[in-house]
């Protein structure tokens, strides 16, 4: 099954900040991730995130791209067949699930 993917806003702007070799990886991970987001535990790529550092990111995913040290952070959403795509970001002192934290809360995820 192919999961539909949705966006927040702010991802679109995350994505152009990206450069080009970066953009490429990210649209590959997105791809194969879409076809199986469900947690590592249940055989998918996701990586449950808990609270790490204040964020409070319980029941959210996150994948590593790793030869270009960046997170994806998404919400699966499973009776309705979509992922929510939270933030992709470099990894850098786990700014990235600290921004993931503020987005869930603007938008009341």
């Amino acid at each position: 099954m192919k999961w539909e993917v949705r966006y927040l806003p702010e991802v679109l702007d995350d994505f152009r900040a990206l450069d080009g070799r970066q953009r490429i990886l990210v649209k590959k991970a997105v791809e194969k991730v879409r076809t199986n987001s469900l947690p590592d535990t249940e055989e998918g790529y996701g990586k449950r995130l808990g609270n790490k550092d204040n964020t409070q990111l319980t029941g959210f995913l996150k994948v590593k791209l790793c030869g270009a040290e960046l997170r994806m952070v998404y919400q699966l959403i499973r009776e309705k067949g979509y992922m929510v795509l939270i933030v992709i970001g470099v990894r850098k002192d786990d700014e990235v699930y600290h921004i993931a934290h503020k987005r869930i809360q603007d938008h009341n995820l």
